[in-house]
This record gives structure tokens, sequence and C-alpha cells, in this order.
């Protein structure tokens, strides 16, 4: 039932961020959260009964299944999201995964090549989420899925988002892609090579390489195409770029370096921007100039591709990992760490600004020493009712000028 959408998650890492957006059913009103987990897991079974699903799937997915304190654990202790662009980019993109990604895209050239074609999206885009996400499928997890989605469900936290990924892995089960045996993944529920969300999976699962089954486990063919599948789903641009690094001069008006605010390349290029590598052609193709860590730090021109990452992670920090180990894989070299060394606020500073932030009035989202996209807005204000550089990245600086 695709009746209302909703911001669901991924982990990386072991830390769960907003993702790809996929449909959610309502919660019934008799079982919201909490309370007795086995009269709400009897309520869970009589709806999923009632949806459709087999007797046999119920039973063999719910019988004898217990909330994980383990689990529970896992969702409440996130936070490598708070590290910096290249903090995490040095550790994510790592040479291992790069050595291993170009192995893959010669080993699977013909595969990678014939997915393209269908659906526009480069070998080395796919690759990138393959090698961040499980290593190329060296790490899927190994926690019962069943189990893993039935405790977040239970929980009061997220119910509205976990009740129907637990009601789409019984789905993925009588629809003979995956049996429950084999459902074991990530804590957070995701499943495969490329770590879907059963939602995301029953979706938009494709079956590559024509066994009649969507196995995204064992199927590499299954996996990258099905990638492929939800990247053109949320906007892929055939033959399009997706993200550049640049150089970026000290007079550039820094208030216009803005995921949300894009301009032809040619002002860029008027306002002394320079590529790293290759080309900047002055045409109208309309970029925006990302800054992850600030005027010192790596800059980046954004196409429109770069929004799709964004529609997989809501992570800025992954996103622009995500897209840059792309760019690596593609033949470019190793990021620049910028004009100057940045230091990055530590977590309770990133904090204690979010906090000055708030009692001024901004919205920064939850308080909780990740640079999101509402922290990154209300800095910017700051910065120039300060009369600073307006380049959205937080400074001791700044904390100091906010205190």
């Amino acid at each position: 039932m695709r009746h209302l959408k909703s911001k669901l998650l991924r982990t990386i890492g072991g830390s769960l961020v907003c993702a790809v957006v996929v449909a959610a059913t309502p919660l019934p009103a008799a079982a919201q959260c909490g309370g007795s987990f086995s009269a709400w897991l009897a309520d869970f079974r009589q709806e999923a009964a009632s949806l459709g699903v087999s007797e046999r799937v119920i039973n063999s997915a719910l019988n004898g299944v217990s909330p994980s304190q383990t689990v529970l654990n896992r969702d409440r202790k996130q936070g490598v999201f708070a590290q910096s662009f290249l903090q995490f980019s040095s550790r994510m993109v790592a040479q291992y995964r790069l050595d291993q990604g170009r192995a893959n895209l010669k080993k699977y050239k013909s595969l990678f090549s014939q997915i393209e074609d269908q659906f526009g999206v480069p070998g080395p885009v796919i690759a990138g989420f393959w090698g961040l996400e499980t290593d190329y499928g060296g790490n899927t997890g190994d926690f019962p899925t069943i189990r893993a989605l039935a405790t977040l469900a239970h929980d009061c936290r997220r119910p509205e988002l976990f009740r129907p990924q637990l009601m789409d892995a019984l789905r993925l089960a009588d629809a003979g892609d995956l049996a429950i045996a084999e459902m074991r993944g990530a804590w957070a529920g995701e499943l495969g090579q490329m770590q879907f969300l059963p939602s995301d999976y029953f979706e938009r699962a494709v079956d590559y390489d024509g066994d009649g089954r969507r196995n995204l486990i064992r199927s590499t063919p299954d996996a990258l195409a099905s990638t492929a599948n939800v990247l053109a789903e949320f906007g892929w641009h055939r033959g399009e770029p997706w993200l550049q690094e640049v150089r970026v001069p000290d007079n550039l008006p820094w208030d216009q370096a803005d995921l949300a605010i894009r301009h032809p390349r040619s002002q860029w290029v008027d306002w002394g921007v320079r590529p790293v590598s290759g080309k900047l052609p002055a045409d109208q193709t309309p970029t925006a100039l990302i800054l992850p860590m600030g005027r010192n730090g790596p800059a980046f021109l954004a196409y429109r591709n770069f929004d799709v990452y964004l529609k997989w992670n809501q992570s800025f920090v992954y996103s622009t990992t995500a897209a840059y180990f792309a760019t690596r894989l593609a033949g470019t070299t190793r990021v620049s760490a910028g004009k100057a060394t940045v230091t990055p606020l530590s977590l309770q500073q990133t904090k204690q600004l979010q906090e000055i932030l708030a009692s001024r009035g901004y919205d920064v989202g939850k308080i909780d020493g990740v640079i999101g996209a509402r922290t990154r807005a209300a800095v910017k204000d700051a910065q120039l009712k300060l009369g600073m550089p307006a380049d959205s990245y937080p400074t001791s600086k700044l904390l100091a000028r906010l205190k």
C-alpha cells in the first residue's frame, strides 16, 4: 500500500541516518508501540494475516521472537556522522576499498556496462555504494532481521518507520525472494550487499540474473541492478557528472556556496573557481558550490545528480563521501585538504553551538553534535549577521563570537 510517504533510515558504520524515501503504512490505533511485547506481537500477527501474508510465513517469522536489547543499545548510540568530511572520507575511502572497487569494476565490466545501458547509472557510482555499504558484499551483517525489526517496531522511538519494514520483510518471504532464515543483516533491519531496508527491497529490487528470485544477499547481478534501479527512480540523469573538485579564490561571495543555490558554471568561472583536474566550461550548466569544511577546506561543484546521493542518504557527510568515492573509482585523484588547516569543532562544542543557536530562535533540528542542513543554515545566517564569511561551516571563532 502506497498511501503515506515517510523518510526511512540507513546504517553506516553502526549509525542510523535518514535515507531512502519509501511508502509507509499508518499505524493501527490498537498497537502503536510499547507495552506488552506479546500483546503487540499478537496484534501485528493479526494485521499481517489481514493483509494477506500466509500463516506459514507468519509462524516461521514470528513464533518465539523476542525484543533485542542489543538492537536498542545500538539505536541509542550513534555518532559517526559528527565526524568532519576529511575524517569520514579518509576512513571510508580507504586504499583497500579503492583497490577492490577497481578490481570489481574490471571483473564485472560487462555487467556494469549492461546495467548502465539499461538504467543510465555508471559503474563507479554503483560500486561506490557497494564498497561503502558492505565492502562489496563482504560484510552484510549477521543480526536476525525479523527480531531487529520487531524490536524497533515495538519500541516507541520510531515505530511508524519500522512497523512497515517488518511487514514488508514478511512479504518478501511470502513472495519467495528470501527465506526467513536467510534474513540476516544490519542491526536496523537492512539486507544484502547494498543494505536495502525491506520496503526498498520489496518495492524496487529487480531479478537481474533471471533465476526468478530477487536475492540481494547472494546475487551480485540482482544487487547491482537493483541499486541502479533505485538511483534511476531517484532521478539520475544519464551521462551527466555528479561531483567535481575545484579550487576557490580568497574573495568568493561565500554566501553563494550553498547546496540550495545554483549558478551556471560560467558564473563560478567568472568568480575565479578553477577545476583541480579536467575542464570547467564557462557554460550554462547549473551547479552548486559545496564546502563541506568551510572556505579553507575541500571544495566541490555539485551537479544535479548529487541530489540523488542525498535521496539515498540525507547525511551531507556521507553523501559527499560517497560521491567523492565514485569520482575516485572513475579516475580522479585524492581530494585536497584545502587552503589551510581546518580544526573541526568537537562533538560537545557543536552541541554547545546548536544550543546557543536554538536559544536565539534558530531551528537546528536535534541537538546532537551533527552538522546537518538546518544547523548549516543557522550557522550561515549567524555568520552573515556577525559580518563573518558566510560559508555555513561552524568554527571556534564563530562559537566564541556567539558566546
